[in-house]
């Protein structure tokens, strides 16, 4: 673990910008983006066009380490280039920018309120590659639907059984168990979840850092607790489908958590706007963000 970006990390000012959309997400981020389905005609084409897509937010010079901390990164990404150096070094080197990798293979289906991970073959293999390609940690997505305790207690056993070998490679775990927005019973949902967070949180080594990614909660401050321990570098939000106003107007009310928003960042990038037009939106949206993390 390197304690010059764990520190920068823990005590930085900024946010994770979250570039992660992997197979079945990206048509829908290629959509956002003005890309329809008919301009790519297989997986490689999707991915080279989702790669320029992301290669422009990076290389963008709104793009920055003064507001940004980290980026998350899906595993194809990692291994393509920006500029002639690995995606990685390019964040690292250029721009000051924490690297970190998505390891989850996407969810299984809806069982008991829930959606676990799939299984992730070959984890220490790829944990190994993420070193290579000097990565500082991982994020890993799980799904709450309902307030189901078995359900939650399966998703938390599972988040934090892979974190603890994650943390033990070197790597900084991010633990995502995000609770849908959209779930009738979120904020019974959200009591069962940090319980159990805190469950297992208290079992964690001394000596292990983790951070979590969550759902902005239905009560404000909903997750000091977890801010409160020193085995947690940083509690992390999502933007679950809000609009960038309202993922950061929520995200002002729970002081000490930082903004990790996916869609709510590229709300309103294009592949039609003139650099000049994409750098000011994106700048734009860079500067709220930071804003309200820092609130």
């Amino acid at each position: 673990m390197n304690e010059v970006q764990l520190n920068r990390m823990r005590g930085g000012n900024g946010f994770i910008a979250a570039l992660d959309q992997s197979g079945g997400s990206t048509p829908k981020a290629l959509k956002l983006y003005g890309i329809e389905e008919s301009q790519y005609h297989n997986d490689d084409e999707m991915f080279e066009l989702v790669h320029e897509m992301r290669t422009r937010i990076i290389t963008s010079t709104a793009f920055t380490s003064e507001h940004i901390l980290a980026a998350i990164l899906f595993e194809n990404t990692m291994d393509r280039k920006m500029e002639g150096k690995f995606t990685a070094d390019y964040l690292l080197e250029e721009k000051g920018i924490l690297p970190i990798l998505k390891v989850d293979k996407g969810l299984a289906p809806e069982a008991e309120g829930v959606q676990v991970m799939k299984p992730i073959p070959d984890l220490n293999h790829l944990l190994d590659r993420a070193k290579e390609r000097h990565i500082f940690g991982t994020k890993m997505r799980s799904v709450i639907k309902l307030a189901n305790e078995e359900g939650i207690r399966e998703i938390v056993d599972q988040q934090f059984g892979i974190g603890i070998q994650i943390a033990r490679s070197g790597l900084v775990p991010i633990l995502e168990p995000e609770v849908d927005i959209h779930s009738p019973e979120k904020e019974k949902a959200e009591k069962i979840l940090k319980r159990e967070l805190l469950r297992h949180l208290d079992k964690v080594p001394a000596d292990m850092r983790l951070m979590f990614k969550l759902t902005l909660p239905t009560k404000n401050g909903y997750y000091s607790e977890l801010l409160e321990d020193p085995k947690v570098v940083r509690v992390v939000a999502l933007s679950g489908g809000y609009s960038r106003s309202e993922a950061n107007a929520l995200l002002a009310k729970n002081p000490g958590v930082i903004a990790s928003f996916s869609r709510a960042l590229t709300q309103g990038l294009s592949f039609h706007q003139t650099q000049e037009e994409f750098d000011k939106m994106l700048s734009e949206s860079i500067r709220e963000i930071f804003e309200a993390s820092m609130a």
